[in-house]
């Protein structure tokens, strides 16, 4: 049996990275504002950080000292070596994200604390909906132009199989103005974030497919103000190295007093009420 192919392309996500400008990177910004303020109310101090991320110039001044690693798929982190792994903005380029936590996972001691920022389902929903359109018009077919990105209760659930306690994961959306689609296009590639799949169109598009793709654009999502408006969702994950110390949940049914005098409330017990027969 054949090997199932990669679903990225990782040269051509590294030819891609390295157009990046500096200038075009507010996502990343945008995390480092947002790994900074959680971390602000995490009761602990870190002394050995290391950071996971295609963009390390972002996070150099930021986290002086901290290891840099970029997000291939075998991460350069030693084992039990930090008390802190941020995994930023490289996990929607997973093949094997399950794989990635994992790896930062045994990169931390115990007790050691993950955040990892990626972006998720709702980002460029959009840019998918106007251009699935226009291809069905203009070809009659559909291919592969945007990366699938994970749905957030998809990306909760990797934290707990990759053996990290007390996980959470939640995401918050920016809706950013462009131009129109030609705009938006340039940024993406300023980014990095363009089309690295594997399975994608090798040979040139029709100009008409963009043109009618930019007309739905500006019919369907038009911007306040004038041009058009893209959405860029962050799921942030977090989750704890196992530890002894680290509290653990209660078994169920094992409380010592009633919520009810907790709360300084009246119990009040609700009546048995039959059961009906579902047809």
């Amino acid at each position: 049996m054949s090997a199932t192919p990669p679903l990225f392309d990782r040269p051509a996500l590294a030819a891609h990275r390295a157009r990046i400008r500096d200038d075009a990177l507010f996502l990343h910004r945008l995390a480092l504002d947002e790994v900074q303020d959680r971390l602000s109310m995490v009761n602990k101090g870190f002394t050995a950080p290391a950071i996971v991320t295609p963009a390390p110039q972002i996070w150099r001044d930021a986290f002086p000292g901290a290891v840099l690693a970029p997000d291939d798929e075998t991460l350069a982190l030693g084992p039990d070596a930090h008390d802190l792994v941020i995994h930023a903005m490289g996990l929607h380029w997973a093949g094997d994200p399950v794989g990635q936590l994992i790896q930062s996972r045994r990169a931390l001691r115990p007790d050691g604390f993950f955040l990892g920022l990626a972006l998720g389902g709702q980002t460029l929903a959009e840019l998918r909906a106007v251009l699935a359109q226009a291809e069905a018009e203009v070809t009659g077919g559909l291919s592969p132009r945007v990366a699938p990105m994970a749905e957030i209760r998809d990306m909760g659930g990797l934290l707990q199989r990759a053996g990290l306690t007390l996980p959470v994961a939640d995401s918050h959306a920016v809706t950013v103005a462009y131009r129109d689609l030609t705009h938006l296009m340039h940024d993406l590639r300023a980014m990095g974030e363009t089309n690295a799949l594997s399975d994608r169109l090798r040979r040139p598009t029709r100009r008409a497919l963009f043109d009618r793709a930019a007309a739905l654009y500006a019919e369907h999502y038009p911007a306040e103000g004038g041009g058009i408006r893209a959405t860029f969702e962050t799921i942030c994950l977090t989750g704890w190295s196992p530890a002894d110390n680290q509290p653990k949940p209660l078994r169920p049914g094992s409380a010592q007093a009633r919520l009810a005098e907790a709360l300084g409330s009246k119990e009040i017990k609700l009546p048995d009420w039959p059961m009906r027969e579902m047809r």
